[in-house]
């Protein structure tokens, strides 16, 4: 397969899967149900968070925990309501209570003092970043360990989110940041302009990767943060303001192999 012919596939499966009908079944619906920016990026995180595994299993638990908040995301950490939660019950396979609890403390640190996590992300200097995700969580997980001192413990924090930033593929968050960044209003959100498309990185996981590797898009065998910038400097060649658009492509071709 030649390059041109390449960037013609890419192209002609992304526009096929990204479309109204691609939000049924995927957890970008989550934050799509929301109108207020807090409620959106709260939603975004916490379901982008639990997005691993069978999707059918990650819609339903991406509800019991919508629910558990009483569909209200931001009231529910804000009022710091989530105290009440028993910490063992579960939300989502090794996902629990007392995991939500530490990261809604962390974030209505956050929010008590930027308003929104964009704001927060524009503090921390993200849009100057050459990994605006990485940079975003760093400061993302520094807040987390301060909300929950004395007792923050890495095997909970790890469970939020992921702790090793130098090798970690970042899946989800740069998942979430598609939905809240891109604007071509289809399927993502589009509601920050801290940062732009032609910024974000690809969500990296297994599926992403072998399919990646088929098409010779991609050279190293690990899912990690180098595998991540391999993969998006290659689909920037081919689409340098908006790579992220062939996340659907990605998808879509998985799907037929």
């Amino acid at each position: 397969m030649t390059d041109n012919d390449l960037r013609e596939l890419l192209d002609s499966e992304a526009v096929r899967i990204n479309s109204k009908e691609f939000i049924a079944d995927d957890p970008v619906q989550f934050p799509r149900r929301f109108s207020d920016l807090r409620d959106i990026e709260i939603s975004a995180l916490l379901t982008s968070s639990i997005a691993w595994g069978n999707r059918r299993m990650i819609c339903r638990d991406c509800n019991r925990l919508l629910a558990l908040m009483d569909n209200r995301p931001y009231e529910f950490m804000a009022d710091g309501a989530y105290e009440e939660l028993p910490d063992d019950d579960n939300i989502h396979r090794t996902f629990f209570n007392r995991h939500l609890k530490y990261y809604l403390r962390g974030l209505r640190r956050i929010y008590s003092r930027h308003g929104s996590l964009q704001e927060f992300g524009r503090s921390a200097g993200i849009a100057d970043s050459a990994a605006p995700s990485w940079r975003l969580i760093e400061a993302v997980n520094a807040e987390l360990a301060e909300a929950n001192a004395p007792v923050a413990d890495s095997a909970t924090a790890s469970r939020c989110l992921p702790q090793n930033l130098r090798t970690t593929a970042l899946k989800r968050v740069n998942m979430a940041l598609r939905w809240l960044v891109r604007n071509d209003g289809i399927v993502d959100l589009g509601v920050w302009d801290v940062i732009t498309p032609a910024q974000l990185y690809i969500p990296l996981d297994v599926h992403v990767g072998d399919v990646s590797r088929e098409l010779g898009l991609l050279t190293r065998k690990a899912d990690d943060r180098r595998s991540v910038v391999e993969l998006t400097e290659r689909l920037r060649r081919y689409n340098p303001v908006d790579p992220c658009i062939y996340d659907f492509a990605l998808f879509g071709i998985g799907m037929k192999l």
